[in-house]
């Protein structure tokens, strides 16, 4: 049986805890943020945690709205204290597990460290909804947790970020990035490419052509 700890309070909690100090997060963010289409005006943001992602997208595109979703009732809370007086941006509950609800159509479709705790049959299935979304010439940038190719290598990133085999997430269920690169490019996306990388975390995105 698959696990997922994040709609447990203190696993959410203590993940908020120690967002801001992820290596190299930041650069990944900077990366992604180049690729949103200059004339957005709608955004999905998809495991929204608390906002932090989407509130650096609006930051540069003040006049669009958004739809951040995610099922984490403490991820939820954060996110709509973070965006409590702006009504540019809907919070919405939703398991990604499950077939996205009818948002209607975006420019740009964001997610950070959120899809890789999907199985990876749901990971494809999610990818098609969003190409699905997508208004032509938008975009989809997944900011994402991959598989390593080696155990060593694995090892050697999570002691980076403070963790061992033991100690890691069990909600995890990695992927390599080339399989997924290559599902994005069979369901249709174009200018799919790896854009930024830093041994287990890295930019993934495409766009609907």
């Amino acid at each position: 049986m698959a696990v997922n700890l994040w709609t447990r309070t203190d696993h959410a909690l203590d993940y908020l805890e120690r967002a801001d100090s992820i290596t190299h997060r930041t650069e990944g963010e900077s990366s992604l943020l180049e690729f949103i289409p200059p004339t957005t005006r709608r955004i999905l943001d998809l495991g929204t945690g608390d906002g932090r992602l989407l509130a650096l997208v609006i930051r540069d595109h003040p006049n669009a709205e958004a739809v951040a979703i995610d099922f984490s009732p403490a991820m939820l809370d954060a996110a709509q204290k973070r965006f409590a007086g702006d009504a540019s941006v809907a919070v919405i509950t939703h398991n990604l597990d499950d077939p996205l609800p009818d948002l209607g159509k975006f420019d740009a479709v964001i997610s950070c460290f959120a899809i890789h705790h999907l199985v990876h049959e749901r990971k494809r299935a999610l990818y098609s909804e969003i190409f699905g979304l997508l208004n032509l010439g938008g975009a989809f940038c997944n900011l994402e947790h991959v598989a390593s190719p080696t155990p060593r290598l694995h090892e050697e990133f999570l002691r980076g970020i403070g963790f061992t085999v033991e100690t890691e997430d069990p909600s995890n269920k990695l992927l390599d990035l080339e399989t997924q690169l290559r599902w994005l490019r069979e369901i249709g996306f174009v200018d799919v490419d790896c854009h930024w990388k830093w041994r287990e975390l890295a930019l993934l995105a495409g766009r609907r052509g």
